[in-house]
Protein backbone atom coordinates (compact mmCIF):
# COMPACT_ATOMS: atom_id res chain seq x y z
CA UNK A 1 0.00 0.00 0.00
CA UNK A 2 1.18 3.59 -0.74
CA UNK A 3 1.34 6.33 1.79
CA UNK A 4 -2.11 8.19 -0.12
CA UNK A 5 -4.14 4.83 0.21
CA UNK A 6 -3.22 4.78 4.12
CA UNK A 7 -3.94 8.93 4.58
CA UNK A 8 -6.93 8.54 2.80
CA UNK A 9 -8.49 5.49 5.06
CA UNK A 10 -7.31 7.60 8.00
CA UNK A 11 -9.07 10.72 6.98
CA UNK A 12 -12.38 8.86 5.89
CA UNK A 13 -13.12 7.01 9.15
CA UNK A 14 -12.37 9.36 11.51
CA UNK A 15 -14.89 11.81 9.44
CA UNK A 16 -17.17 9.24 9.28
CA UNK A 17 -17.01 8.41 13.22
CA UNK A 18 -17.66 12.49 13.55
CA UNK A 19 -20.70 12.01 11.75
CA UNK A 20 -21.86 9.35 13.13
CA UNK A 21 -21.74 10.68 16.69
CA UNK A 22 -22.87 13.82 15.77
CA UNK A 23 -26.37 12.54 14.08
CA UNK A 24 -28.74 12.45 17.05
CA UNK A 25 -31.23 9.81 17.57
CA UNK A 26 -30.01 6.89 15.50
CA UNK A 27 -27.48 5.69 17.30
CA UNK A 28 -26.60 4.38 21.01
CA UNK A 29 -24.48 8.03 21.49
CA UNK A 30 -23.48 7.27 24.67
CA UNK A 31 -22.25 3.82 24.25
CA UNK A 32 -20.17 5.38 20.73
CA UNK A 33 -18.93 7.92 23.00
CA UNK A 34 -17.41 5.64 25.25
CA UNK A 35 -15.82 3.77 22.07
CA UNK A 36 -14.50 6.81 21.12
CA UNK A 37 -12.93 8.37 24.05
CA UNK A 38 -10.87 4.30 24.65
CA UNK A 39 -9.78 4.79 20.57
CA UNK A 40 -8.73 8.55 21.15
CA UNK A 41 -6.52 7.19 24.05
CA UNK A 42 -4.96 4.72 21.42
CA UNK A 43 -5.02 7.24 18.67
CA UNK A 44 -2.95 10.14 20.68
CA UNK A 45 -0.85 7.64 21.94
CA UNK A 46 0.34 7.00 18.31
CA UNK A 47 -0.32 10.11 17.13
CA UNK A 48 1.64 12.01 19.59
CA UNK A 49 3.88 10.09 20.70
CA UNK A 50 1.88 10.34 23.97
CA UNK A 51 1.12 7.40 27.13
CA UNK A 52 -2.17 8.28 27.87
CA UNK A 53 -4.56 6.16 29.89
CA UNK A 54 -8.57 6.69 30.49
CA UNK A 55 -8.89 8.80 33.25
CA UNK A 56 -11.25 6.18 35.04
CA UNK A 57 -8.49 4.51 36.05
CA UNK A 58 -7.39 7.25 38.38
CA UNK A 59 -10.80 8.37 39.23
CA UNK A 60 -14.19 6.76 38.71
CA UNK A 61 -15.61 10.39 39.19
CA UNK A 62 -13.93 12.25 36.75
CA UNK A 63 -16.34 14.77 34.87
CA UNK A 64 -14.02 17.03 33.31
CA UNK A 65 -10.69 14.57 32.29
CA UNK A 66 -11.04 11.74 30.22
CA UNK A 67 -7.65 10.90 29.36
CA UNK A 68 -4.62 11.22 31.46
CA UNK A 69 -0.78 11.36 30.45
CA UNK A 70 1.17 11.47 33.52
CA UNK A 71 4.22 10.97 32.56
CA UNK A 72 4.08 14.00 29.57
CA UNK A 73 1.27 16.14 32.14
CA UNK A 74 -1.48 16.09 29.81
CA UNK A 75 -5.03 15.75 30.57
CA UNK A 76 -7.75 15.65 27.67
CA UNK A 77 -11.64 15.81 27.96
CA UNK A 78 -12.86 13.65 24.70
CA UNK A 79 -16.55 15.42 23.96
CA UNK A 80 -19.34 15.17 21.44
CA UNK A 81 -20.13 18.86 22.08
CA UNK A 82 -18.09 20.91 20.18
CA UNK A 83 -19.07 24.49 22.07
CA UNK A 84 -16.67 27.09 24.32
CA UNK A 85 -19.10 26.43 27.25
CA UNK A 86 -18.88 22.89 27.21
CA UNK A 87 -14.72 23.97 27.62
CA UNK A 88 -15.42 26.05 29.93
CA UNK A 89 -17.12 23.90 31.51
CA UNK A 90 -14.27 21.34 31.79
CA UNK A 91 -11.70 24.02 33.26
CA UNK A 92 -14.01 25.42 35.68
CA UNK A 93 -14.36 22.31 37.55
CA UNK A 94 -11.68 21.58 40.03
CA UNK A 95 -8.31 20.41 38.65
CA UNK A 96 -6.17 21.05 41.28
CA UNK A 97 -4.85 17.11 41.18
CA UNK A 98 -3.94 18.32 37.85
CA UNK A 99 -1.93 21.46 38.83
CA UNK A 100 1.18 22.11 36.22
CA UNK A 101 -0.82 19.67 33.28
CA UNK A 102 -1.84 21.20 29.74
CA UNK A 103 -5.30 20.56 29.46
CA UNK A 104 -6.23 19.38 25.85
CA UNK A 105 -9.93 19.53 24.47
CA UNK A 106 -10.83 16.64 21.41
CA UNK A 107 -14.39 17.13 19.61
CA UNK A 108 -15.05 14.65 17.92
CA UNK A 109 -18.10 15.26 15.72
CA UNK A 110 -16.69 17.68 13.05
CA UNK A 111 -14.55 20.77 12.54
CA UNK A 112 -13.39 23.15 15.50
CA UNK A 113 -11.49 26.09 13.78
CA UNK A 114 -13.77 28.81 15.46
CA UNK A 115 -13.07 27.78 19.00
CA UNK A 116 -9.56 27.74 18.72
CA UNK A 117 -10.14 31.60 18.05
CA UNK A 118 -11.95 32.64 21.47
CA UNK A 119 -10.31 33.26 24.87
CA UNK A 120 -10.65 30.86 27.75
CA UNK A 121 -10.63 31.40 31.63
CA UNK A 122 -7.65 29.10 32.40
CA UNK A 123 -7.27 27.98 36.15
CA UNK A 124 -3.86 28.57 37.75
CA UNK A 125 -1.44 25.61 37.42
CA UNK A 126 -3.36 24.32 33.94
CA UNK A 127 -1.95 25.04 30.74
CA UNK A 128 -4.16 25.40 27.64
CA UNK A 129 -3.39 27.43 24.50
CA UNK A 130 -6.98 27.07 22.35
CA UNK A 131 -4.76 27.12 19.29
CA UNK A 132 -3.06 24.06 19.74
CA UNK A 133 -4.76 22.46 22.71
CA UNK A 134 -8.06 21.81 20.44
CA UNK A 135 -7.45 18.91 18.11
CA UNK A 136 -10.56 18.09 15.60
CA UNK A 137 -10.99 15.96 13.18
CA UNK A 138 -9.21 18.61 10.66
CA UNK A 139 -6.10 18.70 13.08
CA UNK A 140 -5.76 15.27 13.70
CA UNK A 141 -6.11 14.03 9.56
CA UNK A 142 -3.07 17.06 9.40
CA UNK A 143 -0.92 15.69 12.14
CA UNK A 144 -1.28 12.17 10.26
CA UNK A 145 -0.45 13.85 6.91
CA UNK A 146 2.81 14.83 8.68
CA UNK A 147 4.33 11.40 9.86
CA UNK A 148 6.76 8.83 8.54
CA UNK A 149 4.86 6.11 6.74
CA UNK A 150 5.88 3.43 9.06
CA UNK A 151 3.97 5.29 11.61
CA UNK A 152 0.94 6.45 9.21
CA UNK A 153 0.33 2.52 9.21
CA UNK A 154 0.71 1.89 12.64
CA UNK A 155 -2.54 4.74 12.70
CA UNK A 156 -3.98 2.80 9.62
CA UNK A 157 -3.91 -0.32 11.30
CA UNK A 158 -5.49 1.20 14.13
CA UNK A 159 -7.86 2.78 12.98
CA UNK A 160 -9.03 -0.20 10.30
CA UNK A 161 -9.51 -2.37 13.67
CA UNK A 162 -11.01 0.18 15.49
CA UNK A 163 -13.27 2.15 12.73
CA UNK A 164 -13.60 -0.83 10.23
CA UNK A 165 -16.40 -2.98 9.55
CA UNK A 166 -18.57 -2.08 12.47
CA UNK A 167 -18.35 1.46 11.79
CA UNK A 168 -19.62 0.97 8.71
CA UNK A 169 -16.87 0.24 6.12
CA UNK A 170 -18.53 -1.57 2.74
CA UNK A 171 -17.04 -4.69 1.68
CA UNK A 172 -18.21 -5.02 -2.03
CA UNK A 173 -17.29 -8.17 -4.46
CA UNK A 174 -14.94 -8.25 -7.09
CA UNK A 175 -13.91 -9.98 -10.32
CA UNK A 176 -10.48 -10.56 -8.92
CA UNK A 177 -12.10 -12.54 -5.95
CA UNK A 178 -13.71 -14.34 -8.49
CA UNK A 179 -10.80 -15.61 -10.21
CA UNK A 180 -8.77 -16.60 -6.92
CA UNK A 181 -12.03 -18.44 -5.66
CA UNK A 182 -12.14 -20.64 -9.32
CA UNK A 183 -8.30 -20.84 -9.46
CA UNK A 184 -8.57 -21.97 -5.76
CA UNK A 185 -10.41 -24.84 -6.49
CA UNK A 186 -7.73 -26.02 -9.37
CA UNK A 187 -4.86 -28.44 -9.47
CA UNK A 188 -1.76 -26.28 -10.38
CA UNK A 189 -0.02 -29.52 -10.13
CA UNK A 190 -1.80 -30.41 -13.75
CA UNK A 191 -0.63 -28.65 -16.17
CA UNK A 192 -3.17 -28.02 -19.33
CA UNK A 193 -1.40 -28.38 -22.62
CA UNK A 194 -3.21 -26.34 -25.29
CA UNK A 195 -2.09 -22.48 -25.90
CA UNK A 196 1.09 -22.02 -24.42
CA UNK A 197 3.57 -19.08 -24.31
CA UNK A 198 6.88 -18.44 -26.00
CA UNK A 199 9.58 -18.28 -23.77
CA UNK A 200 11.82 -16.40 -25.47
CA UNK A 201 9.14 -13.64 -25.87
CA UNK A 202 8.41 -13.33 -21.93
CA UNK A 203 12.44 -13.55 -21.98
CA UNK A 204 12.58 -10.48 -23.51
CA UNK A 205 9.90 -8.55 -21.86
CA UNK A 206 11.75 -10.18 -18.46
CA UNK A 207 14.98 -8.50 -19.18
CA UNK A 208 13.43 -5.51 -20.85
CA UNK A 209 12.13 -4.95 -17.34
CA UNK A 210 15.22 -5.86 -15.61
CA UNK A 211 13.01 -8.22 -13.91
CA UNK A 212 15.87 -11.58 -14.71
CA UNK A 213 16.15 -12.05 -10.97
CA UNK A 214 12.59 -13.16 -10.98
CA UNK A 215 12.56 -15.24 -14.38
CA UNK A 216 12.84 -18.45 -13.38
CA UNK A 217 9.64 -17.33 -11.60
CA UNK A 218 7.56 -15.66 -14.22
CA UNK A 219 8.93 -18.92 -16.70
CA UNK A 220 7.72 -21.15 -13.62
CA UNK A 221 4.32 -19.72 -13.43
CA UNK A 222 3.75 -19.23 -16.86
CA UNK A 223 2.74 -22.94 -17.50
CA UNK A 224 -0.51 -21.44 -16.28
CA UNK A 225 -1.11 -19.39 -18.92
CA UNK A 226 -3.45 -21.87 -20.61
CA UNK A 227 -5.42 -22.71 -17.58
CA UNK A 228 -6.19 -18.97 -17.07
CA UNK A 229 -7.26 -18.69 -20.67
CA UNK A 230 -10.05 -20.86 -20.09
CA UNK A 231 -11.24 -19.54 -16.71
CA UNK A 232 -11.51 -15.99 -18.33
CA UNK A 233 -13.32 -17.62 -20.93
CA UNK A 234 -15.89 -19.20 -19.21
CA UNK A 235 -15.64 -16.07 -16.59
CA UNK A 236 -17.38 -13.81 -19.65
CA UNK A 237 -19.85 -15.86 -20.23
CA UNK A 238 -21.43 -14.79 -16.89
CA UNK A 239 -21.29 -11.01 -18.01
CA UNK A 240 -19.44 -8.10 -20.24
CA UNK A 241 -16.19 -6.70 -19.16
CA UNK A 242 -15.47 -9.56 -16.43
CA UNK A 243 -11.91 -10.48 -17.61
CA UNK A 244 -11.37 -7.31 -18.84
CA UNK A 245 -12.03 -5.48 -15.42
CA UNK A 246 -9.56 -8.18 -13.84
CA UNK A 247 -7.08 -6.82 -16.09
CA UNK A 248 -8.00 -2.98 -15.09
CA UNK A 249 -7.73 -3.95 -11.33
CA UNK A 250 -3.98 -5.49 -11.82
CA UNK A 251 -3.18 -2.66 -14.24
CA UNK A 252 -4.07 0.00 -11.75
CA UNK A 253 -2.45 -1.35 -8.83
CA UNK A 254 0.45 -1.65 -11.69
CA UNK A 255 0.01 2.50 -12.04
CA UNK A 256 -0.11 3.07 -8.38
CA UNK A 257 3.03 1.65 -7.86
CA UNK A 258 5.16 2.67 -10.38
CA UNK A 259 5.57 6.26 -9.49
CA UNK A 260 7.14 5.21 -6.08
CA UNK A 261 9.09 1.55 -6.72
CA UNK A 262 10.05 0.21 -9.88
CA UNK A 263 11.92 -3.58 -11.01
CA UNK A 264 11.40 -6.48 -8.46
CA UNK A 265 10.06 -3.84 -5.48
CA UNK A 266 7.43 -2.76 -8.77
CA UNK A 267 6.18 -6.30 -9.55
CA UNK A 268 6.13 -7.86 -5.29
CA UNK A 269 4.24 -4.43 -4.63
CA UNK A 270 1.53 -4.58 -7.01
CA UNK A 271 1.66 -8.76 -5.77
CA UNK A 272 0.55 -7.22 -2.00
CA UNK A 273 -1.92 -4.87 -2.98
CA UNK A 274 -3.76 -7.35 -5.13
CA UNK A 275 -3.50 -9.85 -2.00
CA UNK A 276 -4.84 -6.80 -0.09
CA UNK A 277 -7.68 -6.07 -2.33
CA UNK A 278 -8.90 -9.72 -2.41
CA UNK A 279 -8.41 -9.82 0.93
CA UNK A 280 -11.10 -7.15 1.48
CA UNK A 281 -14.08 -8.22 -1.29
CA UNK A 282 -16.96 -9.47 0.00
CA UNK A 283 -17.45 -12.56 -2.24
CA UNK A 284 -13.54 -13.88 -1.15
CA UNK A 285 -13.45 -17.16 -0.01
CA UNK A 286 -11.10 -17.19 2.82
CA UNK A 287 -8.09 -19.88 2.09
CA UNK A 288 -4.93 -20.27 3.65
CA UNK A 289 -2.62 -16.62 3.14
CA UNK A 290 0.12 -18.89 1.03
CA UNK A 291 -2.74 -20.21 -1.18
CA UNK A 292 -4.11 -16.52 -1.64
CA UNK A 293 -1.07 -15.18 -2.52
CA UNK A 294 0.07 -18.12 -5.14
CA UNK A 295 -2.98 -17.57 -6.85
CA UNK A 296 -2.18 -14.09 -6.67
CA UNK A 297 1.10 -14.20 -8.02
CA UNK A 298 -0.20 -16.30 -10.89
CA UNK A 299 -2.46 -13.71 -11.66
CA UNK A 300 0.13 -10.89 -11.80
CA UNK A 301 2.65 -13.39 -13.99
CA UNK A 302 -0.30 -14.00 -16.78
CA UNK A 303 -0.85 -9.94 -16.66
CA UNK A 304 3.04 -9.44 -16.92
CA UNK A 305 2.45 -12.36 -19.93
CA UNK A 306 -0.31 -10.52 -21.29
CA UNK A 307 0.67 -7.34 -21.54
CA UNK A 308 -1.52 -5.47 -18.83
CA UNK A 309 1.41 -4.61 -16.47
CA UNK A 310 5.02 -3.34 -17.14
CA UNK A 311 6.42 -2.82 -20.86
CA UNK A 312 6.75 -4.80 -23.83
CA UNK A 313 9.30 -4.80 -26.10
CA UNK A 314 9.35 -4.49 -29.80
CA UNK A 315 7.29 -6.71 -31.37
CA UNK A 316 6.47 -8.47 -28.57
CA UNK A 317 4.21 -11.50 -29.16
CA UNK A 318 4.04 -13.83 -26.15
CA UNK A 319 1.89 -16.76 -27.62
CA UNK A 320 3.19 -20.10 -29.41
CA UNK A 321 0.01 -22.54 -30.26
Amino acid sequence: MNRSYYFDYVEEKLSALAVRIGVRGRVNVLNLNVHAENFYVHLFNELLGLSLVNANAYDQNATAVDLVDASNKIIIQVSSTATKQKIESALSKDLSAYAGCRFKFIPIVGDASRLKKLTYTVPTGITFDPKIDIHDVTSVVREAAAMEIDDLKRVFDLVRKELGEEFGEERLETNLADIVNILSTEDLNDEPQSLQVDPFEVGRKITFNNLDSLGSLIQGYAVHYSRLDEIYTEFDLRGVNKSASVFASINSEFLKCQAAVAGIDLFFSIIRNTVEKIRNSSNFNRIPLDELELATTILVVDAFIRCKVFKNPNAYNHVAA
